[in-house]
Formats: C-alpha cells, sequence, structure tokens
C-alpha cells in the first residue's frame, strides 16, 4: 500500500490506507533524507494515530529553501504547441530541435514564496492574455540527487510572451503564484508506472470549459535522465523539485480568465486543485 506525506500547517502527517501518524520532524528536514520511504515506514508501523487536517490546512510539499526546477518540450504535444506559439517570431524550430536533441530543455521555475499551496489562488500575469495552466508529474530530489518522492504540480505559463520570443522565457514562466504544488508526496522508492494517466479540466462559471488526459508514456525522457542534467552542473543543499514537462495543451483559442477552477490528477498521487485570479492590484 502507498505512502503519502503531507505538509501541513499542523507538521508533516504520513498516511497509509486510513491510517495517519504525526512525523515529528521539520518538512525541511523530512525532504533532504534519501531514507524517507524507510522513515516514514517506522513512524507508520510504531507512531500514534492521527488525524489528517482540513484541506483548507495544507501546504504546498516543498521546503522553504527549495528552488523549483522544470523541464520542457519533453511530449510532443508540448512541442508542437510551442512551435505553433512561436512561428511567426521565427522560433518554432528552437523547439523541434530541443525536442530531438540529446540535452533536455531545463528553467528555472520559482522560489517557494512563489508557488501556491493546494486550494490557493494563482496569479494571471497582468501583461499577458493568453495564459493556460501545465499539468506535470513533480519530483522531490534530495542533495546527494536521489528521487525519493512524486507530486501534482501546476506550471502556469504564458503563451503569449514565449512565443513573442523564446527569450521571454523567464517572464512567461516565473512570477509571483505562478506554480502550485499538490496536494502530498507519493513517497515510493520506484517511480509510478508509464500507464500512469494525468488529467486536467478547467471549471469556468461552474461548467467544464476543457478536459483532457496524457499518460506518462508519452514522456519522451527518463526521470533519471532530467534529473542528472539539472544536477550536472548545480547543487541543491535544501533538495529541489523538479517538474517533469507537459503532455496537456489546451488549443490555441483557449486563455485562462478570473475565477477559473484547474484541478490536475494524476493516478495514485491524488489531484490538485485552484483557482486562478486577476493579477493583485
Amino acid at each position: 500500500m502507498q505512502r503519502y506525506l503531507y505538509h501541513t500547517t499542523q507538521g508533516a502527517i504520513a498516511v497509509r490506507g486510513t491510517h495517519a501518524v504525526r512525523i515529528p520532524e521539520a518538512w525541511p528536514a523530512l525532504v533532504i533524507r534519501d531514507d524517507l520511504h524507510l522513515y516514514l515506514d517506522a513512524h507508520l508501523a510504531d507512531g500514534e494515530h492521527a488525524s489528517l487536517p482540513d484541506p483548507s490546512e495544507w501546504l504546498a510539499p516543498l521546503g522553504a529553501q527549495q528552488e523549483v526546477w522544470a523541464a520542457g518540450v519533453t511530449y510532443y504535444r508540448s512541442r508542437t504547441a510551442r512551435m505553433e506559439e512561436s512561428a511567426e517570431a521565427g522560433g518554432g524550430s528552437f523547439y523541434d530541435r530541443v525536442y530531438a536533441a540529446p540535452r533536455p530543455e531545463l528553467f528555472f521555475k520559482a522560489t517557494p514564496q512563489r508557488v501556491a499551496n493546494p486550494g490557493a489562488p494563482l496569479n494571471l500575469r497582468p501583461d499577458s492574455q493568453w495564459m493556460v495552466p501545465e499539468p506535470e508529474l513533480g519530483l522531490l530530489i534530495t542533495p546527494s540527487g536521489t528521487i525519493t518522492g512524486y507530486t501534482v504540480g501546476n506550471d502556469l505559463s504564458c503563451r503569449d510572451l514565449e512565443g513573442e520570443n523564446p527569450l521571454y522565457l523567464p517572464q512567461a514562466k516565473t512570477f509571483d503564484g505562478c506554480a502550485s504544488l499538490g496536494p502530498c508526496l507519493l513517497v515510493s522508492d520506484t517511480a509510478p508506472s508509464a500507464s500512469t494517466p494525468i488529467r486536467m479540466a478547467i471549471e469556468r462559471d461552474g461548467a467544464a470549459v476543457f478536459e483532457d488526459a496524457t499518460t506518462l508514456v508519452q514522456l519522451k525522457r527518463s526521470l533519471g535522465e532530467l534529473r542528472d542534467y539539472l544536477f550536472a552542473a548545480c547543487s541543491f543543499p535544501h533538495g529541489v523539485v523538479l517538474l517533469t514537462g507537459t503532455g496537456i495543451v489546451p488549443p490555441d483559442h483557449f486563455a485562462l480568465a478570473p475565477g477559473d477552477r484547474i484541478h490536475i490528477a494524476i493516478d495514485g498521487i491524488g489531484t490538485l486543485t485552484n483557482t486562478v485570479r486577476a493579477w493583485p492590484k
């Protein structure tokens, strides 16, 4: 049976089935443990039963000093969308070339204060008119490079900024409220299977305006390959979360609007839900 780790306002809570226990160690110390699954197993076997707090008390499974990085153009659907949005600016061939290249696209996504908790709002950038969510599998990686956990990620993106010029990627990707993670970590020494579905649904005024799904088998690169390139010349003393790219892209006529509600589900991990709002005044 799978083990899960929740980051909450009341501390870390480990869950297996209907059994939940409070973990005494602080979150920053937990997420750098290479033996995290064994550590949680010991507490789940002997720890005192606890109640999982209400979802309003769940936090992003991210330490206060952990960076969030992301991989791009790792699914064929993402490659196609990036080529289409940047064709007019002459940048389409860049995305085709990186999809086929040995080296993946990796970029810095967010600091912890720019990441929304489960249920919290994401921000629509004020100088973008074409923003979309990107549902992604996130990896928790320790300072040694060990992948110990898996989560759901929303890599909010400005397609118009990125399409205007590939050099605008940092502005298209990184801003306050540009990402969300959750609802928890699946802590496992084995990766989700290639057949694992990823689903996304977007609601507007209570009605579905977009739904789609893919599976991890569509991910072109291995998780270890993405990890190895990220760690090739960077150290992460507090660990890192790496988003692995998206295989779901809404059609070109779709753009998020204030009040939209986004549900991203990965089988075996859970569902991450966030709303979006106009840029805070």
